[in-house]
């Protein structure tokens, strides 16, 4: 099994890797479709389903859907294009993708919110239609968002497609027992095997390069989260709190006044950072998902400013240990909060960032692994409820929280050496089995939890 480092992180948009990312992603393969086909076209419709339509208005679900058909995709999103084009719409109600006829499409009539219909496949569905001169559907395409901006078609998920079909990679680990076993048996640490599999794929430069633009995003999207304040769209009011909180901590520093617990206020910032960026619609980066996109920067971020000893040298050993770790989860279980709620989101997150800060501190893959497990375990059970559908509460503290969990874990496994009872597998299986177990309404819904508890108008 291989994983990309580049596919497990991913440049795009907020809010959402699952609700605007990859319906996005999703428009964007319809097109090619659309490309591809002999008929003539003259209009597309849209419709969502499960979770889309619950949480889809909340998450901008329906605005990247219709930029997607637009012709817009994640990695070179331009803001300011897409409000062009979305004002042009209202106004003349056609789409100009590139290479195709001009589409009729009506957001009022031509996207609906369907509550009603299940699509089996996965709860992040949506059916993309191509209409005739007549307006009758001539082209029709199910795809599913299954989380991290990842998207398959109803066929190629019913088939079991894998997520790698390339040539064989040196070290195939499908779980960590394999991946322990492997370092073991070659003398090489996690992140040299995650590297000797890129590299059979790409080259050392362009491994280099990437994860060096990956680590820039992140950073340039925190740096803007801590120079940013105001309120968040939405509806909910929620007022940035990073800004105030990092130009607090800044002024304190060097005044002798701090208690020793004031530095998880640094690795909450960081964290809330990108959150506030993405909760904006900012760029980002999925560190697996979108809603859990503030731990892993937020921890290297701790790692870089706050460690002794820390070299930027690191960095791509931080991000290829951590994807290690999200492939796994991935693989055998789920990142996506609609399929097995927050625990998949930000407990994801935690157990790669914890994997990522061991290995850069030193960690042998025995406590690497350990760090992994002790992060995911203590989120088992989380529940993805945000109010109102917006990725703003919980997410946003969520993710500051993750960070404290994440750097707790590595240093946890750091002072053992590498035993403990509970194997990441068994961790991941039973987060899979509870995901399974847990309750629709708890899982990116919006119909339990906080989400019906607070107010939120």
């Amino acid at each position: 099994m291989f994983l990309s480092v580049f596919e497990m992180f991913k440049v795009g948009i907020g809010p959402s890797s699952s609700h605007t990312m990859g319906p996005m992603v999703a428009a964007a393969r319809f097109l090619d479709m659309m490309r591809a086909s002999p008929f003539q076209f003259a209009g597309v419709r849209a419709s969502l389903h499960g979770s889309l339509a619950f949480t889809g208005v909340g998450h901008a679900t329906d605005r990247a859907t219709i930029l997607g058909l637009a012709g817009f995709v994640p990695d070179t999103y331009d803001q300011d294009k897409a409000e062009t084009t979305l004002v042009a719409l209202a106004k003349d109600h056609t789409l100009h993708p590139e290479g195709l006829p001009p589409l009729h499409f009506d957001p009022k009539t031509d996207l609906t919110f369907d509550y009603d219909t299940h699509l089996t496949g996965h709860a992040n569905g949506m059916i993309l239609m191509a209409t005739d001169a007549q307006g009758d559907v001539i082209l029709r395409q199910v795809f599913y968002s299954i989380g991290g901006g990842f998207v398959m078609t109803e066929e190629e998920l019913a088939a079991g497609k894998a997520t790698d079909e390339g040539a064989p990679v040196p070290y195939p680990f499908k779980s960590a027992a394999e991946m322990l076993e492997m370092s073991t048996n070659s003398g090489k640490s996690i992140a040299v095997m995650k590297r000797a599999n890129e590299v059979s794929r790409g080259t050392p430069e362009s491994l280099s390069a990437g994860t060096g633009r990956l680590w820039q995003v992140m950073n340039d999207c925190l740096e803007r989260g801590l120079s940013t304040d105001g309120t968040l769209p939405g509806g909910l009011n929620v007022k940035r709190r990073a800004k105030d909180i990092h130009d607090k901590l800044q002024a304190e520093r060097g005044m002798n006044l701090n208690a020793p617990h004031t530095i998880n206020d640094w690795m909450a910032v960081y964290a809330m950072a990108v959150n506030e960026e993405n909760a904006a619609g900012g760029q980002v980066v999925t560190a697996p998902t979108n809603g859990a996109a503030g731990v892993l920067p937020a921890t290297l971020r701790y790692y870089l400013d706050h460690v002794p000893g820390s070299s930027e040298s690191q960095i791509e050993d931080f991000l290829l240990t951590a994807a290690a770790i999200g492939g796994l989860v991935k693989y055998n279980a789920s990142i996506s909060g609609a399929e097995a709620g927050c625990q998949a989101e930000v407990g994801s997150a935690a157990a790669m960032a914890a994997a990522g800060l061991c290995a850069v501190m030193g960690g042998t893959p025995q406590q690497i692994e350990n760090a992994a497990e002790i992060a995911l375990e203590h989120h088992l059970g989380m529940t993805c409820d945000p109010v109102r559908g917006l990725v703003q509460v919980p997410c946003i503290e969520r993710n500051g929280l993750g960070a404290i969990k994440a750097v707790s874990a590595a240093s946890l496994a750091l002072r053992g050496d590498g035993t403990h009872l509970v194997p990441l597998d068994a961790c991941i299986e039973t987060m899979r089995q509870t995901g399974a177990d847990m309750s629709e309404k708890y899982k990116e819904t919006s119909l339990g939890g906080l989400a019906v508890n607070v107010p939120n108008c």
